[in-house]
């Protein structure tokens, strides 16, 4: 008899009928022929529910395996999910407990001030006076003792900041408890200088957490470079270092910082790991005078790290950061980013625990990324991204960066970098072209406008502000061709623009993509020429939700291959609020920006789309371009850069005007009305000055007045303009039709002039119907060609040019209405 072989994926109808024939054709071979087939047929039946009895019998066992195995693994996921919930249960006892603690000491200083105020001649007794910890007294750090009590007494006032009640720990906001959640984090309260503290559990081992979290440019972004200098042997068994420690600029507009700092590792007696950190008195640290120019020296106060592992796997970590970032040094307006521990809290002690957690779970298989990548190399071409960027916009001198003279406009630095392409480590990856690069970049305050919604904007848009030329000439520097100027081989974006994701973070704050631009030639002959670029791009905090503290999109291009070890060229924009918003609840608004700007839809979402938070946000954008350059063409590449961040931040004015909640919220005479106060008068004096000069109405029922006359011209068919009345006329006003020709904003109109919008034949013009203008008040202009704020060519039928007259029948500007004009 055949030995029938039964497994778990061949149980079919259709499989069982095909093994049950197979099964009687060599039965039927050797059956006698004497026997009926009737008595075959009988058989053949009995067979059949034989083999069924078998089949129900094997199903049954192997749904008895599937099911044990599915309990085992059930039961494990709860042991580990209960495991998690006791340490976190633990966690949470021992934060009761320290809370507790604040409690009692603050109901004795409450009962003490009773007593003081009741009574004054108590003032002496000191004995209910709570522990109020002072800065050590730094002794001599040039000897081993000297250091070992100086790391003694760092220990000491870390433990009772991470455990005790040294510092005042308040909720961090908009941090959700629970769990589930990402870990307490509290701020500090009413101390010196700025802190932060977070606790939370995280699936490695201590020593592995340790080793990771003293890696600190690893994981904070702002880390130019740690460099230990000394390290000596402690008595119990621990290290004491000697560590210097330089962090980026997080804009142009202010100096980078660094620090001089003891670090102290050691084990505590309940097997704990600390490592703990404070700065050295003294202005010394291991750099040399011409960088420590470029920084300005600021304070670690007792911060460190403690590590605890837990029953069953896993570590409790407990993080805290405090530090003095010397405020007073900085503009006031940027004076935020220095005096806010939720920024510490954001930018360096969430980090941390964020980034030991993504360890975590690509360590144990949780985290799985596309196209076969290690997460390690990911991670590394994040941090070059990002350090790529930092580099550009602090530009410091050892790097090779220096900055090159200007136009006389200094609103875009211009800085050069000869050394980062001629000391490329590995020559396969080296730039083709010998030369260096050209960084432009500018910084500019934002009003009113959610950093989410502009990184998002911006992402998602880039044809909006970017330009293909641009692209397609940083890309070329990946070629062994020479690099060319843009201009010279005309391509276009076609606004196909697809998005390949390759990695992100646990909590989705930061995202790894490629982007794929297609352009489409100009010239027939440009036709067979590879029309696809890539970017790898870096994407942070573009979450509405998102309570991060910095907001970047950041990219640099890529060769199609995408090799491991390609150079990157960072360009990009970051958006650091002023204002930390703290609801982190969605605005709901519409990234269209061709639909912000209509009128239609600004009504529709003039009910509460924007918070009152969001109008009144403040914060700084700071944009770097990068551009290779051969270095004959280093003084072309630097003026065609500066004009280039001149049109992109023109362009992101734009869209700020447009996704603003302080403007698309409003009505567009509310809109116009709360910018300039007065320019309900002024469209008065304009049509009025128009019907007296040329005796006809410049809009329809221009006897209205207030916000219908105002409403009116804001939609009035042509462009209206109006320059003040001096020697070097300055544009001050216009309706909608005007800022679109001059692609602009309100605001930054202020910044042209008249003589930039026109070409030379239309100066010309201009000049010589000056004369007629004063004499009767107005005078028609031909049919020319102007340039808009960007650069690009405007075309017009016809112009007019009236002088406004104010009530005191005095001339208060110049109007211009531009006919039917159209881009070139």
């Amino acid at each position: 008899m055949m030995a029938v072989e039964i497994r778990e994926n061949d149980f079919s109808p259709q499989m069982e009928m095909c093994k049950l024939e197979s099964l009687f054709i060599p039965i039927l071979c050797i059956w006698p022929k004497h026997i009926l087939p009737s008595r075959f047929c009988q058989l053949r039946v009995g067979f059949v529910f034989f083999i069924c009895s078998l089949q129900l019998n094997s199903l049954s066992i192997v749904h008895g395996v599937r099911c044990r195995d599915k309990q085992r693994k059930e039961s494990s996921r709860l042991q580990a999910v209960n495991r998690k919930l006791t340490a976190m249960n633990k966690l949470l006892m021992e934060e009761n407990e320290r809370l507790q603690k604040q409690v009692s000491q603050l109901v004795h200083e409450n009962a003490y001030m009773k007593q003081q105020l009741q009574n004054p001649s108590l003032t002496n007794d000191t004995s209910c006076e709570s522990h109020v910890t002072t800065p050590a007294n730094l002794r001599d750090a040039s000897n081993p003792s000297g250091l070992l009590s100086i790391a003694e007494e760092t220990l000491t006032e870390f433990l009772s900041k991470a455990t005790g009640t040294a510092i005042d720990w308040v909720q961090m906001p908009g941090m959700k408890p629970g769990p589930d959640s990402f870990g307490i984090v509290t701020v500090s309260h009413g101390c010196r200088g700025v802190a932060a503290r977070a606790c939370g559990l995280v699936n490695l081992e201590p020593t592995k957490i340790v080793e990771i979290l003293k890696d600190r440019p690893c994981w904070f972004r702002d880390c130019r470079g740690l460099e230990v200098f000394t390290m000596l042997p402690a008595g119990n068994g621990g290290t004491i270092e000697l560590v210097s420690m330089q962090m980026y600029a997080p804009t142009t507009l202010v100096p980078a910082r660094d620090f001089w700092t003891l670090r102290y590792t050691t084990t505590l007696e309940d097997g704990s790991l600390v490592v703990c950190e404070r700065s050295l008195s003294g202005s010394g640290g291991g750099q040399s005078t011409a960088t420590a120019q470029q920084f300005v020296r600021a304070e670690m106060l007792p911060s460190g790290y403690l590590v605890r592992q837990c029953e069953g796997g896993g570590s409790i970590v407990r993080i805290v950061d405090h530090l003095d970032l010397d405020a007073w040094s900085v503009p006031e307006v940027l004076r935020p980013l220095y005096e806010s521990s939720r920024v510490v809290a954001q930018k360096m002690t969430t980090a941390a625990l964020r980034y030991i957690r993504q360890i975590a779970q690509e360590t144990s298989g949780e985290v799985v990324y596309p196209l076969g990548r290690q997460p390690a190399v990911l991670r590394t071409f994040s941090q070059r991204l990002s350090r790529g960027f930092n580099d550009a916009i602090s530009g410091f001198n050892d790097d090779g960066w220096s900055v090159m003279g200007g136009d006389g406009i200094e609103d875009v630095i211009i800085a050069c970098n000869s050394k980062k392409i001629k000391n490329s480590s590995n020559p396969a990856s080296a730039f083709g072209a010998p030369g260096g690069i050209i960084c432009a970049k500018a910084s500019m305050l934002l009003q009113g406008v959610p950093p989410a919604v502009l990184v998002r904007f911006l992402r998602e848009h880039r044809s909006e502000w970017a330009d293909y030329n641009f692209d397609a000439y940083s890309a070329s520097a990946l070629k062994t061709s020479p690099c060319s100027l843009p201009g010279l081989r005309p391509m276009r974006f076609s606004g196909s623009q697809i998005v390949m994701p390759l990695a992100h973070t646990v909590e989705n704050e930061e995202i790894l993509e490629v982007v794929r631009l297609e352009g489409q030639a100009l010239t027939h002959d440009e036709g067979v020429l590879s029309r696809e670029i890539h970017l790898l791009q870096l994407c942070t905090g573009f979450d509405e939700k998102s309570m991060g503290s910095c907001f970047q999109l950041v990219f640099a291009p890529i060769d199609e291959l995408f090799p491991d070890d390609a150079p990157l060229i960072s360009s990009g924009f970051r958006v650091i609020p002023l204002d930390i918003k703290t609801d982190g609840v969605p605005s709901g608004r519409t990234l269209d920006l061709a639909s912000s700007l209509e009128v239609g839809t600004t009504a529709q979402h003039a009910s509460g789309d924007g918070s009152q938070d969001d109008c009144n946000l403040r914060s700084v954008l700071t944009i770097a371009f990068q551009f290779p350059y051969e270095i004959h063409l280093q003084d072309s590449v630097a003026a065609v850069a500066r004009q280039y961040v001149r049109s992109i931040v023109s362009a992101v004015q734009r869209v700020s005007m447009a996704i603003s909640p302080s403007r698309s919220g409003l009505s567009t005479g509310q809109k116009i009305i709360s910018g300039f106060p007065e320019a309900a008068t002024l469209v008065r004096w304009i049509c009025q000055s128009y019907q007296y000069h040329l005796g006809v109405d410049l809009v329809s029922h221009s006897d209205e007045a207030g916000e219908s006359l105002l409403r009116m011209f804001w939609d009035h068919q042509d462009a209206v303009l109006c320059c003040s009345f001096k020697e070097k006329p300055v544009f001050t006003f216009g309706n909608q039709m005007g800022i679109d020709m001059l692609e602009t904003t309100l605001i930054a109109l202020q910044d042209l002039t008249l003589d930039k919008i026109f070409d030379e034949a239309g100066r010309k013009a201009l000049h010589a119907e000056i004369p007629k203008l004063m004499e009767q008040g107005y005078a028609y202009l031909p049919p020319g060609v102007g340039l808009s704020g960007m650069g690009r060519h405007v075309s017009y039928e016809q112009a007019v040019a009236w002088k406004v007259l104010g009530d005191d029948s005095n001339v208060h500007c110049l109007a211009f209405c531009f006919v039917n004009w159209s881009f070139v």
